[in-house]
């Protein structure tokens, strides 16, 4: 049995892209779910197919942007599975275009309220729960988080956030039990491209990638319940990604340039 089987997880951002995959994936280990997101319908429909692998599946909505919001998922996982073994901090919107080219500013405050307050929300609620079980908790952040990336200001600042928080939290945590895996997805075939946030706050409406070139959810979600599994700390997931965290040591400005050329492909 996987070590996630019967485990209670609250996962957010389950209603699609990498959330939803991840959801289907921890389906197929036997956890016990408690589905998170702002869209109920979708998420229902998420839950559905996950019961039908077998799996106990539940929903909640949720905007991780609002602190109370989070407190009641947290709250309705507690009490759906009398405890909480797992939280996984997936939520996030997406932000591409030039700063140069923004307005209004605006949208940098919703972006680091969602990718990076939301983890912080839900994190203090869960931290209990979470001490009693000695468990696990995981940040869906991003190779963004890593590095900087043109066009993706707002986005790489929340995404650095995450790291510093996790980071963090993980040294003051380390006596508890309770674990931290931080995971750095390179560019995903997902809808937050889609929905991501142009120079006029409003969504893109279309995907800039090359989704032919680019990881799966599918292969994400199966590379993130590996990590949940094994504690993991940190998972990069691409061979561009852990190279460049050493090659940027040496050689800043080359992995600047290839930065700048991924984005300008799309892949």
């Amino acid at each position: 049995m996987s070590a996630l089987g019967g485990r209670s997880i609250l996962l957010t951002g389950a209603s699609q892209g990498i959330g939803r995959a991840l959801a289907l994936e921890l389906a197929g280990r036997q956890a016990r779910l408690m589905l998170a997101a702002r869209d109920l319908p979708a998420l229902e429909q998420v839950a559905a197919e996950c019961r039908e692998r077998g799996a106990e599946a539940r929903v909640v909505r949720c905007d991780v942007a609002e602190q109370a919001q989070c407190r009641a998922a947290v709250e309705a996982a507690v009490q759906a599975f009398g405890g909480l073994d797992v939280l996984v901090n997936n939520a996030g919107i997406g932000m591409m275009a030039r700063f140069d080219e923004v307005a209004d500013l605006a949208p940098y405050e919703r972006v680091m309220r969602v990718n990076y307050l939301g983890c912080v929300y839900l994190t203090h609620y869960a931290l209990p729960e979470l001490k009693k079980s000695r468990g696990r908790i995981a940040v869906v952040a991003s190779l963004a988080g890593l590095t900087g990336v043109p066009t993706r200001t707002a986005y790489a600042a929340s995404k650095h956030a995450v790291f510093g928080f996790f980071d963090s939290l993980r040294i003051e945590l380390r006596a508890s039990g309770v674990t931290v895996t931080l995971l750095a997805p390179d560019f995903v075939v997902s809808e937050i491209h889609r929905r991501a946030l142009g120079p006029d706050g409003r969504p893109l409406g279309q995907s800039p990638m090359q989704e032919s070139k680019i990881m799966t959810t599918e292969a994400c979600a199966a590379r993130i319940a590996r990590a949940l599994e094994a504690r993991e700390r940190l998972v990069v997931m691409s061979p561009r990604g852990r190279v460049g965290r050493f090659v940027r040591l040496l050689f800043p400005g080359l992995i600047d340039r290839i930065a700048e050329k991924a984005v300008r492909e799309g892949r």
